[in-house]
C-alpha cells in the first residue's frame, strides 16, 4: 500500500528485441500464447495467464538505454501521479487516456527503466 493508493498487480512486461522473428519463435517454442502481432510486427503480445508479455522492436538501430517497461495496475492513477510529484519525483508526463483503454503515466527508475502505473478505463 502506497498511502491511499494500493498497487494491485502487474499488467504486462514489455521487452525490447533487435530481431522480432527470432524472439517470437523463441517465446512460441516455450509455449507462450500469441495474442497479437508476430514475426513481422513491430509490437507483439503474448498472454501469460491474466497478464501479458510484450515484445517491441521500437528504437531498433539505436543504442538502448533502457531494458523495457514494467506496467503496474494501481487503484487510482491520478492519485499515484500526485504522490510521485509530492515525493519530488519527475514522471515523464501527466496521466493520459490511451487508445488501448487505459489511463497511465510513466516514470523512470534510478537505472533508467521505465515504470508505468495504469488502470483500465471505466474501472
Amino acid at each position: 500500500m502506497v498511502g491511499s493508493v494500493q498497487i494491485e498487480s502487474l499488467s504486462a512486461l514489455t521487452l525490447f528485441t533487435g530481431d522480432m522473428a527470432r524472439a517470437v519463435a523463441f517465446y512460441k517454442l516455450l509455449g507462450f500464447d500469441l495474442a497479437q502481432g508476430g514475426a513481422a510486427a513491430a509490437f507483439t503480445t503474448f498472454r501469460v495467464g491474466g497478464q501479458f508479455l510484450n515484445l517491441t522492436s521500437e528504437g531498433k538501430g539505436r543504442a538502448m538505454d533502457v531494458w523495457g517497461r514494467a506496467i503496474f495496475y494501481v487503484s487510482d492513477v491520478d492519485a499515484m501521479y500526485r504522490r510521485t510529484l509530492a515525493l519530488g519525483l519527475a514522471p515523464d508526463f501527466a496521466p493520459r487516456d490511451a487508445a488501448w483503454n487505459e489511463r497511465y503515466f510513466h516514470i523512470k527508475d534510478p537505472d533508467g527503466h521505465e515504470i508505468s502505473f495504469a488502470r483500465p478505463l471505466g474501472s
